[in-house]
């Protein structure tokens, strides 16, 4: 897709989504946690910003997601859908949002009147199917994520790689199926090996997404701040950095901190200039007051 103006872009759908699994097309997701990366997003042209629950780390500091709350993502989703008003934008639910029925309906709802996101998801497979449903039910495009799931990383002991032996694949491949069959209209794989992965894609009718999950999805998401190198307090192994804009960044501030110790920012191109015979009078008028 062509970086077009927002006012010219066509928002992708959900058919669209789901078209993709036929039409071969790879659908590229970017987590996005403001509206700079929302605007970079859309004048790129991202297929869906997604609103990650990541940013509860890259936007405040948090050392994981649990942090993140409801309010916290509808507020970056408000801002996220200002700077992204042509890209289909996906809500994630943060942690326990969505541990009920009502809850989910309550806080996706939220997602979809106060920001105006166009799906949510939330994580999960078979023990989740009936949230999923839920949703689905109520007219809420609902998508989820399986594999490493982050709401859960204290029961896995940290960030480790699911799906590595023959009876935890068949689990995910389990959990696939179950969020196929609740109605979401595609699902996530986190840190799942690129030939499971490929596996349980193929056994599939709705497109999948990977992150660390290898190329046989049908589609690719990376967090923003992680592929333009601008979050660098770690690096997953599966994110490249396709720029580095820390390193940019650090050396403009760091230019600029010179300049001004030295004097010589800001300089005649970077100041307002005013009319001179307004000048001389308004000295004439400061020494007037000082000899009063």
């Amino acid at each position: 897709m062509s970086s077009a103006p927002a006012q010219q872009r066509k928002k992708r759908t959900i058919q669209e989504i789901r078209d993709s699994k036929a039409s071969g097309e790879k659908l590229v997701y970017m987590s996005v946690p403001d509206y700079t990366a929302a605007r970079w997003a859309e004048m790129a042209g991202v297929d869906v910003a997604v609103v990650g629950d990541s940013l509860a780390m890259i936007a405040h500091g948090h050392p994981n997601t649990i942090p993140a709350t409801m309010d916290m993502m509808v507020l970056h989703a408000q801002a996220i859908r200002r700077g992204a008003p042509g890209t289909f934008v996906l809500g994630c639910m943060p942690y326990q949002s969505y541990n009920t029925v009502d809850r989910a309906l309550v806080n996706a709802t939220r997602f979809m009147q106060e920001a105006a996101s166009d799906a949510v998801k939330p994580q999960g497979g078979k023990s989740q199917a009936h949230i999923l449903r839920a949703l689905v039910d109520a007219g809420i495009p609902t998508a989820s994520h399986i594999g490493l799931t982050p709401h859960t990383i204290a029961m896995f002991g940290g960030f480790r790689i699911q799906g590595r032996t023959a009876p935890a694949a068949m689990k995910i491949l389990e959990d696939a199926l179950a969020i196929q069959d609740a109605g979401c209209f595609m699902l996530e794989f986190e840190a799942v090996p690129a030939r499971i992965a490929a596996v349980i894609s193929r056994e599939l009718e709705i497109p999948t997404i990977g992150i660390g999950a290898g190329a046989g999805t049908d589609g690719q998401i990376l967090l923003c701040h992680d592929l333009l190198g601008v979050f660098t307090d770690f690096k997953p192994k599966f994110t490249k950095r396709f720029a580095n804009l820390t390193e940019v960044a650090v050396k403009g501030i760091t230019q600029y901190i010179t300049e001004v110790k030295a004097g010589t920012f800001p300089d005649d191109d970077h100041s307002y200039g005013v009319d001179e015979r307004e000048y001389e009078e308004f000295v004439r008028l400061v020494e007037k007051r000082r000899h009063r």
